[in-house]
């Protein structure tokens, strides 16, 4: 047993002694889990892929005179502004205005809100045009300039679901190819697309929510953040292997953290033709080694996660609750899994080797006393399903 203290205390003297989620199970072969509870304080985990439900609050400061923006795009990309008088909100999946979209079937979706925060991060110059309707004490009704992230007072990654628990593994079975938020889908089975870390990713490591929850210290994107609250459709009661992970969607994480201190490699804007634009995020989650069962639990391989095969031709856009199969992380990696007697070939959306290199980062981070472990504040919620949206009949 140890506290958060005690490990704190442990990487601010440099004796940390911190494993990456990929090195920890063979660490635990070689030398015995009560040697390795004995011996290692922290270990990192991470993903990088696609988040669609990401986006940024900012603040672009006042001009002379002064004005309340009502309206406002950023190199085309509207930003809410029903805040404060130059405060907005940037969603990723945001589209330029006026884009065609899928007029023309498949759109490009070439630009959208997640390629302005890309370029934002970069350092990059974009166009804000704002308007307003004016007042007496913001008089100023049209505005039109160029900024880059330097200029801005705030620019917080603010992010209402992050980091899926476990997610699907998208297949075709009609007869025409599929242009999905996973990608292209061939038809008659020809390919699967799934979009996850596996062992490395943060909260499959953590399956009840003992050390990752409200307040928890996270890497976003090369800036230090946090969890700020459970993320959007978090739903652990679902169906759980015997060792407790998932095995379909269940917890996601509300992250925020601030832009000016991220790393463009780790913030990119995605384009998926047929379907929208999207951000693909890095993220970093330490997980103190504080007893036994959680040691355990970062210890799961690929071979013991289990996602579920949904086709997305009928059962996931009508909602038919029919699941295919279970595949693991093993077979999904090895670059073909098999569907009704087929093989299928794989591939993910999500970057391994990118997840393991920040998982890297953050390991060498504590070890060197750059970046320090907080418990959270509260607990995610472990007993929480998803409601459905309602259609309902107006009636007077």
């Amino acid at each position: 047993m140890r506290t958060y203290q005690e490990i704190n205390d442990k990487i601010s003297s440099g004796k940390a002694v911190v494993l990456t989620a990929a090195e920890i199970s063979d660490y635990v072969d070689r030398h015995g889990a009560e040697k390795a509870l004995a011996e290692v304080d922290v270990v990192t985990t991470a993903t990088f892929g696609p988040m669609c439900s990401s986006g940024c609050f900012l603040n672009f400061g006042q001009c002379v005179p002064k004005i309340r923006i009502t309206d406002c795009t950023i190199d085309g990309v509207m930003a809410y502004s029903g805040l404060a008088a130059v405060d907005a909100y940037l969603g990723a999946t945001q589209l330029r205005v006026n884009a065609p979209a899928n007029l023309v079937f498949p759109g490009d979706f070439s630009f959208g809100g997640g390629h302005v925060i890309e370029k934002l991060v970069a350092g990059e110059m974009v166009e804000i045009i704002a308007t307003s309707y004016g007042t007496q004490e913001y008089p100023r009704r049209e505005l039109r300039t160029e900024v880059s992230i330097r200029d801005l007072n705030q620019a917080i990654m603010v992010n209402p679901r992050n980091c899926y628990q476990n997610y699907n593994v998208a297949v075709n079975g009609s007869g025409k190819r599929l242009y999905t938020y996973l990608g292209q889908l061939e038809p008659d089975l020809q390919n699967a697309s799934y979009c996850s870390a596996g062992q490395l990713s943060p909260l499959l490591n953590d399956p009840w929510y003992e050390t990752i929850g409200i307040g928890t210290a996270i890497w976003l994107a090369g800036a230090r953040g946090h969890v700020h609250a459970e993320g959007t459709q978090h739903c652990p009661t679902c169906q759980r292997s015997e060792n407790g992970v998932p095995m379909e969607g269940a917890g996601t994480l509300g992250l925020t953290a601030d832009m000016k201190k991220m790393r463009a490699k780790y913030v990119r804007g995605c384009s998926f033709r047929g379907y929208g634009v999207s951000l693909a995020l890095g993220v970093g989650i330490p997980i103190p080694l504080l007893n036994a069962a959680i040691l355990k639990n970062v210890c799961v391989r690929d071979r013991e996660i289990f996602a579920p095969v949904i086709d997305y031709s009928l059962d996931y856009p009508m909602k038919t609750g029919k699941v295919l199969g279970h595949v693991n992380y093993e077979q999904l990696k090895s670059g073909q899994i098999e569907v009704f007697g087929k093989k299928v070939e794989t591939s993910a959306l999500s970057s391994y080797s990118l997840a393991l290199e920040i998982a890297e980062i953050l390991k060498e981070e504590i070890r060197s006393g750059a970046f320090f472990l907080s418990a959270p504040l509260q607990r995610l919620p472990l007993e929480q399903s998803m409601k459905p949206f309602p259609v309902r009949e107006k009636t007077i």
